[in-house]
């Protein structure tokens, strides 16, 4: 099997590197809840990924801005939020991929992170797209939930029109009716032929929007096959949500992996990588 070749992205001094023929691994507790829970879960996060030889850049959102209802917890403030994420990458030594909801917060994200994520909801927001773009930082578009996959095309133009190219872009599933989502695999090897790193988010996809009573539900069990299904497609990351007690998270806690069942998916998904890379 011969997969079409994608651009390579490199960030922290070659600790992370996406698109080079082997998985890379994005992963971390979907919220910012406090310092001590956030390092713990990225060391354990870093070890897992270490033992399975998976590049891995920790994943934390210092606020989540697209929460379904008005009371709905989003983390301890943006800035306390960002500066804890900036603890944790300088106790861990860990390459940070955090995403932005506005323009006017950019510049300091942009001093704290190594790859800047565009969440799904905003995958067309033009202002925001080419202002990601000008920092120069790697970019991950979510796409939206709304979009084809050749929509994306587009999406991924407005960040290269800064001259930036270090794109990457996630699917995350897609609306099927209400309150639920669902993964077309054809996406994956549409994405990739636009010559940017495709990552396959399988936590989000296993997500149900605002299907629990003002708050999003989730079907923890279908990560594992719809991950083994991406990494068989060609993908050339996962992102994957994890937690030490998903159900008691403040945030996306019903499809997030629990920290424990990680280790052994990894080794499962790195054997169908390799099978399918032919390494």
């Amino acid at each position: 099997m011969t997969l079409p070749s994608v651009r390579k992205i490199t960030v922290a001094d070659g600790k992370f590197t996406i698109g080079s023929g082997s998985l890379a691994l994005i992963a971390g507790p979907c919220l910012v809840e406090d310092y001590a829970t956030t390092v713990a879960i990225a060391q354990q996060v870093g070890e897992i990924a270490a033992d399975v030889n998976m590049p891995l850049a920790f994943k934390s959102s210092y606020d989540k801005a697209n929460r379904t209802a008005i009371g709905s917890p989003r983390g301890p403030g943006w800035q306390r939020g960002l500066q804890i994420l900036a603890e944790v990458k300088a106790a861990t030594g860990l390459p940070l991929l955090t995403d932005v909801h506005e323009t006017v917060q950019l510049q300091e994200v942009a001093a704290v992170a190594d790859i800047l994520q565009v969440p799904a909801f905003l995958s067309r927001q033009t202002d925001l797209l080419v202002a990601a773009g000008e920092t120069g930082l790697p970019v991950n578009i979510k796409k939206g939930q709304f979009l084809s996959p050749t929509d994306v095309q587009y999406c991924i133009e407005k960040v290269t029109s800064t001259g930036n190219q270090q794109v990457m872009v996630t699917e995350r599933g897609t609306t099927f009716g209400y309150n639920n989502l669902v993964v077309d695999m054809r996406g994956l090897a549409i994405m990739r032929e636009f010559g940017y790193p495709v990552v396959f988010d399988a936590t989000h996809s296993v997500q149900l929007p605002g299907g629990a009573a003002g708050a999003s539900g989730g079907q923890r069990g279908f990560v594992g096959p719809l991950a083994r299904a991406a990494v068989a497609a060609g993908v050339e990351g996962l992102f994957m949500e994890v937690h030490t007690n998903p159900d008691e998270a403040p945030c996306d806690g019903p499809n997030m992996l629990l920290l424990a069942d990680l280790p052994a998916l990894l080794q499962t998904i790195q054997r169908i990588h390799q099978a399918v890379w032919g390494q």
